[in-house]
C-alpha cells in the first residue's frame, strides 16, 4: 500500500505528542518505575485489537461443547506460550458435542419474505427444510383446556412467547411520548407481561416443559422472539427440543407472524436449520503461569470466562475479559520479570451454565486454593472498571487500598470501592473462589448498555467493544497483579459477620458447589 506522506506525519507528530503527554503524566505522578512501565506498553503497543480479531471474527462464538470452543482454548494457550508463559488445558468435565450450521427461515404464505431468525444452541437440525403453518398458544385458562389443546399442535410451528405490540426501547418512549402517554404505555406493557406470566402458570408449564409437550404433541417446529426491550436484540440460549428444530425471530418479524395469525392468514413458514449434533466433547480451562520467584506456591489469579453464548461472537461477554486478562499477561511477562508470587491467568469454560469451569478448577487445585494470594475477575462488558467490592472480606479494605494507592490516577479516580462488601453468591467466576473463602474481586465495569443490549443478544459483536476503555483496565488489573504479587503479607481470608435479611433471619455465606461435569440432565 502506497503511503501518503502528508497524512503521515501530521499523525505521527501527534502520536508523539501523546505518549510524551502520557510519560510527563506519570513523572509528575511519580509512578512506580513497573507500572509506568505497563502504561507505556498498552499505549504504545497493545496488542487487544489483534487478539479480538483473531478471538471474536476468526473464531466466534464459543459453546461449551463446540468445536470452536476447543479452538479457542488452543488459541488462548499458543498465545501465552508465544510470549514465553507456560500454559495448558486444563479438563473438568465432558458436555454434549454440537456446531451450528446455517440457519434460514422464509415466510413462504400468504406473502415471500426471509425472516430474521436464528436456531438457539443444541436445536437439532432439520433434515431436510420444515415447511408449516405457524400457530400461536390457545386462549384457555387451565392445564386441563391446553392439554385439551395440545393435539392441535401436531404438524404446526408453535409461536411460544409473548407478543410485543410496540417495539420501541423504553428510552425512546419515555424521550417522545407526553408524559401521559407515557405513563400509558408503560402500564399496559406491565399489564401484558402480567397477563402472559400468569397464563403460563394456569396451563401449568414453564419454558423447559413447555417445549417438551409441543414436541411430544408433534409439533414441527417451535418459535420464540427473547427480545430484550432494545430495537434489535434479542437474547440467545438454548433449546429445548431433541428432535425439531427450535428457533429465535427477531421481535419485528415475528409480531407480523403473530398479527397474521390472530387475524386467520395462516402463514407459513420454511426452516432450515444446518447443525451438527457432534460426539461428547471435553471441556478445559486454558490455564497460564508465570512462577513466582520467591513465593512459588502463593498466587495471584487474573479470571475471565472464555466461552460464550452462541448468537453472536461474544464480544463484551466475555471477550473483553478474555483479552483484559491475556494482554495484562503479556505485560506482566515483559516489565515484571521477577515476580514474586505466581502469576496464573484461568480463562474459564462453560461458565454460561453455571462457573463450572472456575468450580472445577476450585474443586480440583486444592494446593492452589489455600495459597491464593487474590483473583481479579472480569466479566461485565467493555466498560472502565468503576466498582470494587471487598466481597465480605473484613480486612480487604486495608490490602485492596494499598494496592489501588500505585494505580494511575486517571484510572484510579473512576472507581468506588465498598468494604467489607458482600460475597459474590454467583454471577462470575469470582463467586467460586469467594465460597471457598478466597479473596475473589470483581472488577466491575461502567455498563455501555451491556445488560439491555449485549448480554446475551444478537448484538454482542466485535465493533461493541470500546479499546480505550479496555486498556484503562489492563493497566488497573497489571498494577493491581503486581502490587498483590509483591506485598509482603498474605492477605486475610477473615469473614465479616453477616446482616440479616428483612425477616431478620441471618444471611450465610455462599457455600462452595460443585461444578457441573457433564450435560447431562442439563436444561
Amino acid at each position: 500500500m502506497k503511503i501518503n506522506k502528508f497524512f503521515t506525519m501530521p499523525a505521527l507528530m501527534l502520536a508523539s505528542q501523546f505518549f510524551w503527554a502520557q510519560g510527563s503524566s506519570s513523572i509528575r505522578e511519580n509512578l512506580n518505575p513497573v507500572v509506568e512501565n505497563f502504561v507505556n506498553e498498552v499505549n504504545a503497543h497493545s496488542q487487544l485489537e489483534e487478539m479480538a480479531y483473531e478471538l471474536l471474527d476468526g473464531i466466534g462464538p464459543r459453546l461449551v461443547g463446540s468445536p470452536e470452543m476447543l479452538a479457542s482454548n488452543e488459541w488462548s494457550a499458543d498465545k501465552l506460550r508465544s510470549w514465553g508463559i507456560e500454559a495448558d488445558l486444563q479438563q473438568f468435565g465432558t458436555w454434549k458435542g454440537w456446531q451450528r450450521g446455517m440457519t434460514h427461515v422464509d415466510m413462504t404464505y400468504p406473502r415471500v419474505k426471509s425472516l430474521s431468525a436464528m436456531q438457539l444452541a443444541w436445536s437439532p437440525p432439520t433434515r431436510k427444510p420444515v415447511e408449516a403453518e405457524v400457530i400461536v398458544l390457545p386462549k384457555v385458562s387451565s392445564k386441563a383446556q391446553f392439554d385439551q389443546w395440545l393435539p392441535s399442535a401436531k404438524g404446526k410451528i408453535v409461536l411460544m412467547s409473548q407478543y410485543q405490540k410496540i417495539g420501541r426501547s423504553d428510552e425512546q418512549i419515555k424521550e417522545f411520548a407526553t408524559p401521559e402517554l407515557y405513563e400509558k404505555l408503560k402500564a399496559e406493557k406491565e399489564q401484558a407481561s402480567s397477563d402472559f406470566r400468569e397464563y403460563i402458570k394456569n396451563i401449568g408449564y414453564d419454558n423447559n416443559t413447555l417445549p417438551e409437550a409441543l414436541e411430544k404433541a408433534g409439533a414441527a417446529g417451535i418459535a420464540i422472539s427473547n427480545w430484550t426491550g432494545i430495537m434489535g436484540a434479542n437474547r440467545i440460549f438454548g433449546a429445548k427440543t431433541t428432535s425439531i428444530p427450535m428457533i429465535d425471530i427477531e421481535m419485528e418479524d415475528y409480531g407480523m407472524l403473530f398479527r397474521m395469525v390472530e387475524k386467520g392468514a395462516k402463514p407459513k413458514i420454511k426452516i432450515e436449520a444446518q447443525s451438527k449434533i457432534l460426539p461428547e466433547a471435553k471441556t478445559f480451562n486454558t490455564i497460564g503461569m508465570i512462577k513466582g520467584k520467591e513465593k512459588p506456591d502463593e498466587y495471584v489469579i487474573l479470571s475471565a470466562h472464555l466461552d460464550s453464548w452462541d448468537g453472536v461472537q461474544g464480544g463484551t461477554d466475555n471477550g473483553t475479559g478474555v483479552i483484559t486478562m491475556l494482554e495484562t499477561m503479556r505485560i506482566l511477562k515483559k516489565y515484571y520479570p521477577d515476580n514474586k508470587r505466581t502469576i496464573i491467568v484461568g480463562l474459564w469454560g462453560s461458565e454460561e451454565q453455571g462457573l463450572n469451569g472456575s468450580r472445577g478448577f476450585v474443586a480440583d487445585n486444592p494446593e492452589i486454593i489455600k495459597g491464593i494470594q487474590a483473583v481479579f475477575n472480569q466479566d461485565n462488558g467493555t466498560g472502565r472498571v468503576v466498582n470494587i467490592s471487598g466481597q465480605g472480606f473484613v480486612n480487604a479494605y486495608e490490602y485492596i487500598g494499598r494496592w489501588l494507592n500505585a494505580v494511575p490516577k486517571n484510572v484510579k479516580e473512576h472507581i468506588k470501592t465498598d468494604f467489607p462488601g458482600m460475597p459474590g453468591g454467583g454471577g462470575s467466576d469470582h463467586a467460586s473462589f469467594v465460597a471457598a473463602g478466597v479473596p475473589g474481586f470483581s472488577l466491575s465495569s461502567l455498563n455501555w448498555g451491556y445488560f439491555g443490549y449485549t448480554w446475551h443478544t444478537t448484538k454482542d459483536t466485535y465493533d461493541k467493544i470500546v479499546f480505550d476503555e479496555v486498556k484503562n483496565n489492563v493497566i488497573l488489573t497489571a498494577t493491581l497483579a503486581y502490587m498483590a504479587s509483591e506485598d509482603p503479607e498474605f492477605t486475610s481470608r477473615e469473614k465479616r459477620v453477616m446482616p440479616q435479611n428483612e425477616r431478620g433471619e441471618t444471611l450465610k455465606w455462599p457455600e462452595i458447589k460443585q461444578p457441573r461435569r457433564s450435560s447431562k440432565d442439563y436444561k
